[in-house]
């Protein structure tokens, strides 16, 4: 299947379904993918030699410089700015300079667009570490990836590269004392052999367990909307959503659902 990868460290403005009209910041390598996770649903496509990625980063120093020019340039043209989220191709946070970007980016938005929030989407697995955690804790929206309560489940979906604890993640999530988003992709399907299917019972009522504990500000409810790099996937519909959103607000807890 045909990948989505960005170029640039800057993209953007564009209309995001979930966050408005947002400007996105690619910590990764140009047209290259750099995580640790290897979902089966990524648009990126399937992750490769994260040695070989690590050198192909851009520094601190260019991402801000990207930044400072992109947001003059929207600012003299009076256009809207939403968010400005940190995506791209991967998994952000595994730049070595996140932190200091975070700082960064932070006064940049405060000189120039002071009303934009900053958002990052991560898939969670280096909040482990304190400079991580507290970066996370400095901006507007910290959306954090958790496709399922069921380790299973996420071992299938997600493909954590190296030894992934749901507990652990669990207990480092509730640090964050409700000041985080959730978001989870529904998907159901086959691969490699064996049924994929997040919407069953057995990796619901452990993700509605885990959000109970973890009590977040916001669920994001979705389904992919780009190509996967496998085949035998399918999409989850509106109304089936909607039902599982509708669990997550008997709880107290705001949802986001996009189709």
């Amino acid at each position: 299947m045909t990948t989505f990868l960005f170029n640039e460290i800057i993209f953007g403005p564009v209309f995001s379904r979930r966050l408005g009209i947002s400007l996105g910041i690619n910590l990764l390598p140009s047209g290259e993918k750099l995580c640790n996770f290897n979902c089966i649903y990524c648009e990126c496509g399937f992750t490769g030699s994260v040695r070989n990625c690590i050198g192909k980063l851009p520094s601190r120093a260019e991402v801000k410089d990207a930044l400072k020019v992109r947001l003059t340039e929207i600012s003299m043209r009076v256009e809207e700015l939403d968010m400005i989220t940190f995506a791209g191709n991967g998994e952000p946070s595994l730049h070595p300079d996140f932190p200091g970007i975070i700082e960064d980016t932070i006064e940049l938005r405060n000189s120039n667009f002071a009303s934009a929030g900053i958002a990052v989407l991560s898939n969670a697995t280096t909040i482990n570490k304190e400079s991580i955690f507290k970066a996370l804790t400095k901006v507007d929206y910290s959306i954090l990836k958790l496709d399922s309560g069921s380790a299973e489940h996420i071992r299938i979906i997600n493909h954590p590269q190296s030894e992934f604890n749901i507990d652990e993640l669990t207990n480092n999530l509730k640090k964050f004392q409700g000041k985080l988003t959730i978001q989870t992709l529904f998907l159901k399907g086959m691969y490699e052999g064996r049924e994929v299917n997040n919407t069953t019972e057995d990796s619901i009522i452990p993700w509605l367990k885990i959000l109970e504990q973890v009590k977040p500000e916001m669920v994001m409810v979705y389904t992919f909307s780009r190509s996967t790099p496998v085949t035998g996937l399918e999409k989850i519909g509106l109304d089936e959503l909607k039902e599982i959103a509708g669990r997550v607000e008997k709880m107290g807890i705001k949802v986001q659902v996009s189709g």
